[in-house]
C-alpha cells in the first residue's frame, strides 16, 4: 500500500502555484496547440497511406512509427498517469481515513480499467465475427466435383482446379481476417484514447495550478502527436471508408480540447477546487482507470499485434530489432518528459 505523505509543507507550495487568471491564460493557449498537434499526428499516416500505400518503404516507416507511438502510450501510463493517480489517493487527507487506508484502491481500479478494455475488445471482436464472410467448406466442393466426373483425366483436372481455388480462398480469407482484426484494433484503440483524452483534458481544464499546467501542455502536445500517429496508422491499415477515417480522425483531434473546455466550464459553474479531498479521490480513481486502459491498449492492441502478427517483423530479424528500438525510443522519450511534467 502506498505510504502516507506528510501534508505540512504542501499548502504553502500549492498556494504559490495557484493563480486562476494565469491558469486561464495557459489553458486558452493550450487548446489550439493541442488541437493542431492532434490533427497533425492522426491525419499524417492516413493522408500518406492514400498516396504511398503501395510503397514498401512507407509500410516499414508506418510500422516503426506505430511502435514508437506504442512506447509513448506505454510510458504515458506507467510514468505519467499512474504515479499521479496513486499519489492523489496517497494524499495524507485521504490515505489516513477509511476505507482508503485499508486497501490499495489505485491498483484495483487500474486492473479494472484493463479488464474493462478487454471486455470492449472481446465484444468488438465478437460483433465483427458475427457479421463476417461465410465460406463454403472446401471438402464439400471437392466431393461434389469428384462425383460429377467420370474420367481419370477429368478427375485430375478437377483436383488441380480445387487446389487452386483452395489456395486463392485461403489467401482471401486470411486477408479478410487480417482486415477484420485491424478494424477491431482501430475501433477499440479509438474508444480507449477518447476516454483517456476526456479525462486528461477535463483534469487540465479544472486545475488552477499554473506550475502543473505549464509543463503539462508541452507533454500533452508531444503525446498527442505520437499517440495520434499510432491511432492514424491503425486507421490507415484497417481500410475504412474515407468518411469513417475522417470521422475517427476528427473525434481524436477534438476530444482533448473539448475536455479542457468542459473542465473550465465545470470550474466556473461549480467553483471546483482540485485541492479538495473529494477532488483528489475522483482524480485518483479516474487516473487509475485511465492508466489501466492505456496499458492494455499499448501492450495488447499495439505491441502484441505488431510484434507477433505482423509478417514483416516475423520474417525479418532486422525489422524486429528496428521495431523494438523504435518502441524503446518512444518509451524513453515520453519518460524523459517526466522530468518537467
Amino acid at each position: 500500500m502506498a505510504s502516507v505523505v506528510s501534508c505540512s509543507s504542501e499548502p504553502v507550495v500549492r498556494a504559490l502555484c495557484r493563480s486562476s487568471p494565469e491558469a486561464f491564460r495557459l489553458k486558452v493557449i493550450a487548446i489550439p496547440i493541442i488541437l493542431i498537434t492532434s490533427v497533425v499526428g492522426v491525419s499524417s499516416p492516413v493522408i500518406l497511406a492514400r498516396r504511398l500505400n503501395s510503397d514498401p518503404a512507407y509500410a516499414r516507416l508506418l510500422l516503426w512509427v506505430k511502435c514508437f507511438a506504442a512506447g509513448v502510450i506505454l510510458s504515458t501510463s506507467f510514468v505519467h498517469v499512474m504515479p499521479d493517480a496513486f499519489q492523489a489517493l496517497a494524499d495524507c487527507r485521504i490515505a489516513t481515513h477509511h476505507p482508503w487506508r485499508d486497501f490499495p484502491f489505485s491498483g484495483l481500479v487500474t486492473m479494472l480499467g484493463a479488464l474493462t478494455t478487454l471486455l470492449v475488445d472481446l465484444a468488438a471482436a465478437s460483433s465483427h465475427a458475427g457479421h463476417g464472410t461465410h465460406y463454403v467448406p472446401l471438402e464439400k466442393e471437392n466431393s461434389a466435383a469428384t462425383m460429377n466426373t467420370t474420367g481419370v483425366a477429368e478427375l485430375g483436372s478437377v483436383k488441380v482446379g480445387c487446389c487452386d481455388r483452395e489456395e486463392e480462398e485461403e489467401e482471401g480469407e486470411a486477408e479478410v481476417v487480417g482486415r477484420g482484426k485491424e478494424s477491431v484494433v482501430a475501433k477499440v484503440l479509438e474508444v480507449g484514447i477518447v476516454f483517456h483524452s476526456v479525462i486528461i483534458g477535463a483534469t487540465l481544464g479544472m486545475s488552477q495550478d499554473q506550475c502543473t499546467i505549464r509543463p503539462l501542455v508541452a507533454a500533452l502536445a508531444f503525446h498527442q502527436i505520437f499517440e495520434g500517429m499510432g491511432l492514424g496508422g491503425c486507421i490507415a491499415q484497417a481500410g475504412f471508408s474515407g468518411k469513417t477515417m475522417a470521422l475517427m480522425c476528427m473525434m481524436f483531434s477534438i476530444t482533448t480540447p473539448a475536455g479542457i473546455i468542459l473542465g473550465m466550464l465545470v470550474y466556473f459553474l461549480t467553483g471546483y477546487d482540485d485541492n479538495n479531498p473529494k477532488a483528489l479521490i475522483m482524480e485518483g480513481i479516474l487516473g487509475s482507470f485511465s492508466s489501466g486502459i492505456l496499458v492494455y491498449m499499448a501492450l495488447v492492441d499495439l505491441i502484441a499485434v505488431d510484434f507477433f502478427q505482423n509478417k514483416s517483423i516475423k520474417s525479418s530479424s532486422k525489422m524486429k530489432m528496428a521495431s523494438y528500438i523504435a518502441l524503446v525510443l518512444g518509451s524513453a522519450s515520453m519518460s524523459l518528459l517526466a522530468i518537467w511534467a
